[in-house]
This record gives C-alpha cells, structure tokens and sequence, in this order.
C-alpha cells in the first residue's frame, strides 16, 4: 500500500491523505511511458515531488485513463494534495511506499 502526505522541508506533516494506493491493483497497472510521474511511485521506497512536479503529476492523474486505473477518490486525493503542495511555500507531495 502507497500512501500520501503533504511535508515541509524539515519533514513535518502538514497533510495526511486518507485513500491508499495498491500498487498491484492500481499503479502499477499505468503506463510508465505515458505517465512518468505516476508511474514512478515505488512500491516500496518514498517518493518525493516539489510543487513543479506536483503540477505535471494532477495533470496525469487527472486524465480519465488513469482516474479508472486508481479510481475517483484516490485521483480526487492525489489532485487535493498536489493543490495543496502547489499553493503552499517549501511544501513535498510524499508517498510511502510499504
């Protein structure tokens, strides 16, 4: 399971997400190719994105391709996060890898 929290530089969390993502039923089911930033979540390792990356990885997961493949909420969470890291000042989209 992939989980999702926004951080501050120093690693204090500003925002849990609340939906997981299975990678075997979900992300890891998205073409790397065509979605890089998604497709670049590790199972079991952190990822990072700054708010540039931020904005590239709402605009993939808001492509309805993907939005099947991990489902509404999970890209409805993801897009509030990103938002969030976006609007916010030396702010980090993670996600936990297991």
């Amino acid at each position: 399971m992939i989980d999702a929290q926004v951080r501050t530089e120093s690693g204090e969390i500003v925002l849990r997400g609340s939906c997981g993502l299975d990678w075997t039923e979900t992300v890891g089911r998205v073409d790397e190719e065509q979605f890089p930033f998604l497709g670049s979540l590790l199972p079991y390792a952190d990822t990072i994105f700054n708010s540039r990356q931020a904005v590239r990885l709402r605009r993939e997961v808001g492509d309805q391709s993907v939005r099947e493949i991990i489902g509404q909420e999970s890209a409805a969470e993801i897009e509030r996060l990103c938002l969030h890291v976006e609007n916010g000042s030396h702010l980090y989209l993670w996600f936990l890898g297991d």
